[in-house]
């Protein structure tokens, strides 16, 4: 899955209507980049841009918005309400999808030296992307705004991490930096402020002071009151959900909300939310309730009802969730095979082209026999007939469920390798330094080209022992489509296999990484061989 990086610049211009849209221009015509959200501020004079894309093309959108600021924004006649320094006065980048924090500071470093080296400006670090404490903070680089910038230039410690320690009096400076997706979330009290805020204080980080701390780390947290709905809130920055998620600050407030004899009524997120946020939600209920939930649209539908989403406004997936906003935009290569028919896909595999080839072959029949053995559970489960074994379904249905949901992924993951690796071998060769770069990307290329049939072997080695339980209670009446379901299984691993040993031919094998996958690989094959033939034995002794 291709990884997704949300950018949030803040450009100090909220009040001319043809600046403000010359900025959206140049963001939304960039390609690979989905502008989600303009939220301009007469009295700050500031406008907050939210848009999304692959790494490489949010860096190029950022630039293509700071040229535009850099030629129509004067920050020598700038005022407003918003403390600021510069023209574009911040630009953070923040992991969404299938990327890291770390990786996030990376880019945050590569378009902090591009924007510097371009428009010849001066830019500092903060946040994640910063090692100096003392410059970690906003406001500790703002000090004293664009006013004092010029002064400040002067001194040895404010030294920018890229482009000059020199004063640019039209544009100012920028803070670059990386941080983790920020959820607002406000969480509805039938009770006074002052209760709303006690709360608040018991379940922020930060508590009441040094010496009585909060529960919840990464949490800020206050209380208010809201008049329209004629009730109090807590309202709440999530400023790393991995760490402290949805439910689990809606769990810790509705416990000290019980405490001092007050209903919680629902919850309202403000903004964009990433889809594995919800997720997390969704299974901590799952577990917490004991249910059986496969599909993804059900555990949205979950987490709406428990976390009461939907109280205040109605909480709209497609609207608030940021991988369903963009769902079409994104539908490119990541999932070019997966939504094809099956007419098209197999003339596809018998055209006269390398791809959709072998691998990706091996991936789809891997996620037919997980599908297949997915169909026999269900058939299985749920049924008066088999009501005992209900228990024991519920055991390895989920991984068959989830198993087939993946291995159709690497269908389209294993055609984007090889276009990678066919497009960095027509790379330029022509300096040394071309040369290099060709070289780096071939192996980069090419080591995707082993690792993701290797993935398609793990995730479809990895269903064994839950055919082994399948195999010993499954609906009999289903008997020979479980007997398909395991061989296309030992088929998957079989062609995967073919696929990383004609990718490893010509490789290093001195490297240890591509040592110890290929003999993991050769593992797996013949492991496979004969949990194959004893999962069959056992189906056929089933009457």
């Amino acid at each position: 899955m291709t990884a997704l990086v949300e950018c949030v610049p803040n450009f100090s211009e909220g009040r001319r209507k043809d600046v403000i849209d010359a900025i959206s221009t140049a963001i939304s015509q960039t390609k690979g980049c989905y502008l989600l959200d303009v939220d301009p501020g007469t009295s700050t004079n500031r406008t907050v841009y939210t848009f999304v894309g692959e790494p490489d093309d949010v860096v190029n959108g950022a630039l293509a918005a700071a040229r535009v600021a850099h030629n129509l924004i004067d920050m020598q006649s700038q005022t407003g309400e918003h403390p600021r320094i510069g023209a574009m006065d911040v630009c953070p980048f923040i992991p969404v999808r299938d990327i890291t924090i770390q990786e996030c500071i990376e880019l945050s470093r590569k378009f902090a030296q591009l924007l510097s080296e371009e428009l010849d400006v001066p830019v500092f670090l903060y946040g994640e992307s910063q090692s100096l404490d003392y410059r970690k903070e906003l406001p500790s680089i703002r000090q004293g705004e664009y006013e004092a910038l010029k002064e400040r230039l002067k001194d040895p410690k404010m030294k920018p991490d890229f482009g000059p320690a020199e004063f640019r009096p039209k544009f100012g400076a920028t803070c670059v930096g990386a941080r983790n997706f920020l959820i607002a979330y406000n969480i509805n009290i039938l009770g006074t402020k002052e209760q709303a805020h006690r709360i608040a204080l018991n379940v922020r980080e930060q508590g009441r002071s040094e010496k009585e701390p909060g529960r919840c780390k990464q949490v800020k947290a206050i209380g208010w009151w809201l008049e329209e709905e004629n009730m109090a809130q807590i309202s709440i920055n999530l400023t790393d959900f991995k760490t402290t998620n949805l439910h689990q600050i809606f769990e810790e407030c509705d416990k000290d909300a019980k405490e001092l004899k007050l209903a919680t009524c629902g919850s309202q997120i403000v903004g964009l939310i990433p889809l594995e946020s919800i997720l997390m939600a969704a299974e901590y209920y799952i577990q917490k309730e004991n249910l059986l939930i496969l599909e993804e649209e059900k555990k949205v539908k979950l987490v709406i009802e428990r976390l009461g989403l939907s109280s205040i406004a109605k909480f709209n997936p497609k609207e608030r969730i940021i991988e369903y906003l963009i769902k079409e935009r994104l539908a490119n290569e990541d999932e070019k095979y997966q939504n094809l028919s099956l007419k098209d896909f197999t003339n596809l595999v018998g055209a006269r082209s390398s791809l959709p080839g072998g691998g990706c072959v091996s991936a789809l029949v891997g996620a037919l026999g997980s599908a297949l053995s997915c169909m026999c559970a269900l058939l299985t489960y749920g049924n008066r007939k088999f009501e005992m074994l209900d228990p024991h379904i519920r055991q390895v249905l989920p991984s068959f469920y989830n198993s087939y949901n993946e291995l159709l992924k690497l269908v389209d993951q294993d055609a984007v390798a090889f276009n990678s690796y066919v497009a960095a071998r027509r790379l330029s060769s022509k300096t040394p330094e071309e040369q290099i770069i060709k070289k780096e990307k071939i192996d980069k290329a090419l080591f995707r080209c082993i690792e993701v049939p290797y993935m398609v072997m793990n995730k479809s080695n990895e269903l064994w022992p839950f055919l082994r339980k399948l195999a010993l209670i499954f609906n009999t009446e289903t008997k020979s489509d479980l007997q398909v379901g395991v061989k296309c299984l030992e088929t998957a691993i079989f062609g995967a296999y073919a696929n990383v040993e004609i990718n490893l031919k010509g490789n290093d094998l001195s490297n240890s990484k591509l040592s110890d996958l290929s003999a993991d690989a050769k593992r797996i094959l013949i492991e496979s061989k004969k949990e194959a033939e004893e999962i069959l034995n056992i189906i056929d002794e089933r009457n």
